[in-house]
């Protein structure tokens, strides 16, 4: 995965600072997945639930909130809020689809 810097030589000696920042930014890189793995084991269950309840995949009002709720987030952490909200868009249709496909099994 590229860290941003693609001008770099393969054999060139990395500036240890340069390296000490692209090993931080690996670090969380890994720690996002292995949190969006762990966010998806939860909204599995909450899929599989409302297909057992006869629930519908989404939920728009809770939706809404969430994106309020990650944008305060965003601001709070200096983050560009509209980043946040695509991103956690991104996420939601994501868990929607899954939702759809459990209802559906």
């Amino acid at each position: 995965m590229s860290t941003g810097d693609d001008h770099d030589n393969d054999n060139a000696v990395v500036d240890p600072e340069l390296q000490r920042l692209r090993d931080s930014i690996d670090n969380i890189d890994a720690a996002l997945v292995h949190l969006l793995a762990e966010r998806f084991k939860f909204t599995k269950a909450v899929g599989e639930l409302k297909a057992a309840r006869g629930l519908p995949p989404a939920d728009p009002a809770r939706e809404a909130q969430q994106i309020a709720r990650l944008r305060a987030f965003a601001e709070s952490a200096k983050l560009d809020p509209d980043f946040a909200e695509k991103f956690l868009s991104f996420i939601v249709r994501e868990v929607i689809r899954h939702h759809e496909a459990a209802g559906s099994t």
